[in-house]
């Protein structure tokens, strides 16, 4: 009987199973190697066209990194080259050039992982937003902002790498970041050209990408569809 502790999983096509045959094995709890008919039993559905593969998890550690990537990689990325643009004025920095930068920091940490199902990129997007959005905090409470009043640009991070990390698991991600870049250049336009409509504005821009955010986080899967052609 095979294992259920095996530590790595290996997918071909249906082609190079005979060669599979003479190089496949998979460690198990007495490092016993596994037949390939085994193999093919657990992972070749007969007569199908698809395999389902159980993925790698992040462990918790690796969730508090992808956190700390929002502090320490994405937040220092997107201040170092919004500098570029300080020959422009500065609403449009704010405006139009900010959003592009931000939105594409925040993922960047996730394009290198391979492996993973769709439900831990959307959610390695959602902490590396969510740690992005506490240092912005930061920043404007120690330059004097109300902390209150900065409550929903965090939401507004998070929820925005989710949905942009969403189109990564895809493999899809521009019309998701261009979607991001859009919501966040519409608050950015209200909060900073039209400070008379309040906060009214922002919270409803909030409350649409948190909804857009929930909605991808639950049509993600937490297993990979191969599909062979």
């Amino acid at each position: 009987m095979v294992s259920k502790s095996y530590t790595a999983l290996m997918v071909v096509p249906f082609q190079n199973i005979r060669s599979l045959e003479a190089s496949v094995s998979l460690q198990s709890n007495v490092d016993k190697e596994v037949p390939v008919d085994c193999f093919k039993e657990l992972f070749f559905m007969e007569n199908e066209r698809r395999i389902v593969i159980p993925l790698h998890k992040p462990s918790r550690r690796e969730l508090i990194f992808f956190f700390l990537c929002g502090i320490l990689i994405s937040a220092p990325n997107a201040i170092v080259f919004e500098q570029f643009s300080t020959f422009l004025p500065y609403a449009l920095t704010v405006i139009l050039v900010a959003p592009f930068v931000e939105e594409f920091a925040k993922v960047l940490p996730i394009f290198y992982r391979h492996g993973e199902s769709e439900i831990s990129i959307v959610t390695m997007g959602t902490l590396i937003g969510l740690g992005f959005g506490i240092t912005e905090l930061v920043v404007y409470v120690l330059a004097g902002v109300p902390l209150i009043d900065r409550i929903p640009g965090v939401i507004f991070h998070a929820s925005s790498a989710t949905v942009t990390a969403y189109g990564i698991a895809k493999k899809n991600p521009l019309p998701y970041y261009l979607l991001s870049v859009a919501l966040h250049l519409t608050n950015n336009f209200f909060a900073y050209d039209v400070p008379a409509l309040g906060a009214f504005p922002e919270l409803l821009i909030v409350a649409s990408i948190l909804i857009l955010a929930f909605h991808y986080y639950h049509r993600s899967s937490d297993e990979k569809i191969v599909e062979f052609k």
